[in-house]
């Protein structure tokens, strides 16, 4: 028997990071036998069984072959059972049952034992990745096919067989085009809650800091008892902040697919993402883990959107410290034994708490049943180097009567159109060092003479500073946030009472 090769194409993702893998074939004389070499990992070892399965489903008895399956570059770890079709269009090519143009398509998805394609994770990192590397065709499941049509610059061939493979290839063979088929509805990828600001009764002040943290791009702290509307107002932050670039909404969007969120996807989100985890979550689930494939965790979900941390106070101590770094950095890197992941984390933090466990605390007009051993532990949760990178910390008081009967607070569409604005104001003057929003400029350029508020208005941080009750990055927050109230404002530099303010904003919950 002579021997007989076939190749295909293939990705391999690290986190978001794909590979572009040549898969290949070889049939050749020896004992029956089905190998596949390159790092595959154990769903890609059990791909024979399924393969052979469907390929017999569809043409006839799987003849006594030895079939060699090389995965390369064989040096990089592959994951999951989307290797499955490329081995098996590589196995088909060699044995003369697919043209040799399939050599220069991508190819994705699961197979069924009955020979169907099955959708998989990570379709659109995946599109993307073929994309840079030269390739303008790629065959993905059915419904994996309009997260795939997202991405620009490729053709998409969807299939939900692998009959529907070998009719289309054959009808391309013959100059015809790739048959159609059915494809699933898209479900609306965007966070659309139906929320407003101007649900939100009372709380000016509140109110004042979520436009701030929206303009600037500031983290935000909200402590008060329970039912002041702390959870209302973070979750309308998304309401007032700009729409996500097309860039954006593709990383965005990316994420989700590797994070494996269901259902079938044909646009774009154009919200910020919002992500809410319970106050249980573990360390894994916050950050990002697993083994042998290394998932996003929820503040990668929140990527060019919101992380809210509600009942703050009852988040382990180990898993809110592990924020720390991500909040100074924009990403996560995720180390294992035998790899290294890092997934984008650029997210907004809300913080809610109460200010104690009961949530009675002196000052909210009940009577407090904690004890001062659980008043300082649940304190304690919340201070030192997470703390000190939280620009902006606001006292939310019950709501009153008063606060009932009076006008309605300005809806989200008004307070979007100022927050808007700033931020044009923001891209202008940091256009030049890569940044978008005061929140994120290094501290040592706002501190340069060209950049730095006049003397006399930072007379109080400086004296702060110098007493030592103002760390130097907390020094470089204030700055931060004086900034977006003089954006607010329409100010070109901050004077003395937007520094105030900003200090202000940064003590008020303290005590």
């Amino acid at each position: 028997m002579a021997a007989r090769f076939g190749r295909t194409r293939s990705v391999a993702l690290t986190g978001l990071v794909g590979t572009l893998v040549d898969v290949e074939a070889h049939i050749g004389p020896g004992l029956p036998a089905f190998t596949i070499g390159g790092l595959p990992d154990k769903a890609i070892a059990q791909a024979p069984d399924r393969i052979k399965a469907a390929a017999s489903s569809i043409e006839g008895q799987w003849s006594q072959i030895r079939v060699t399956v090389n995965l390369s570059p064989a040096s990089l770890p592959k994951h999951g059972t989307g290797f499955d079709l490329p081995i098996a269009v590589a196995v088909l090519v060699a044995r003369g049952a697919l043209p040799h143009m399939a050599e220069g398509v991508c190819h994705l998805g699961e197979i069924g034992l009955d020979g169907s394609v099955r959708p998989v994770r990570g379709i659109l990192p995946s599109v993307l990745a073929a994309v840079r590397g030269g390739i303008r065709t790629v065959v993905v499941p059915a419904d994996n096919s309009g997260e795939a049509r997202l991405v620009e610059g490729v053709t998409v061939h969807a299939v939900r067989s692998l009959e529907d493979v070998l009719t289309g290839y054959a009808a391309v063979a013959s100059g015809r085009p790739w048959p159609t088929v059915d494809v699933p509805g898209a479900v609306d990828v965007a966070d659309e809650r139906g929320v407003d600001l101007a649900d939100v009764v009372g709380q000016h002040r509140a109110r004042l800091a979520l436009e701030l943290a929206a303009a600037g791009g500031h983290h935000l702290l909200l402590k008060g008892p329970p039912g002041a509307g702390k959870t209302m107002l973070a979750e309308r932050l998304v309401t007032v902040l700009p729409p996500l670039t097309r860039d954006e909404a593709l990383e965005v969007q990316a994420i989700r697919s590797i994070h494996g969120l269901p259902g079938a996807v044909r646009a774009l989100p154009t919200r910020p993402p919002f992500v809410a985890p319970h106050h249980s979550s573990s360390q894994a689930a916050l950050i990002g883990g697993g083994a042998p494939v290394i998932r996003p965790g929820e503040i990668s979900r929140a990527h060019h959107g919101v992380l809210f941390l509600d009942e703050a106070g009852e988040f382990a101590t180990s898993v809110l410290q592990a924020l720390r770094q991500p909040l100074e950095s924009g990403h996560v890197v995720i180390g294992r034994a035998l790899s290294t992941v890092e997934y984008p984390a650029a997210f907004q933090l809300i913080l809610a708490t109460n200010p104690c466990p009961c949530g009675n605390a002196v000052g909210t007009g009940a009577e407090c049943r904690c004890s001062t051993l659980e008043l300082r532990r649940y304190a304690a949760r919340l201070t030192g180097p997470l703390m000190d990178r939280v620009d902006i910390r606001v006292a939310v008081g019950r709501v009153s009567r008063a606060d009932l009967g009076g006008p309605p607070g300005e809806p989200s569409e008004v307070v979007a159109g100022r927050v808007a604005r700033a931020r044009e104001v923001q891209l202008a003057r940091w256009s030049e060092i890569g940044q978008r929003v005061n929140g994120r400029v290094p501290g040592p350029i706002l501190r340069q003479a060209r950049w730095r508020p006049p003397r006399r208005a930072l007379a109080e941080a400086d004296h702060r500073l110098d007493r030592g009750a103002l760390t130097l990055r907390g020094y470089d927050r204030v700055l931060r946030l004086a900034w977006t109230l003089a954006d607010l404002a329409g100010r070109t530099v901050p004077g003395s009472g937007d520094v105030g303010a900003a200090l202000q904003m940064r003590i008020e919950t303290a005590a």
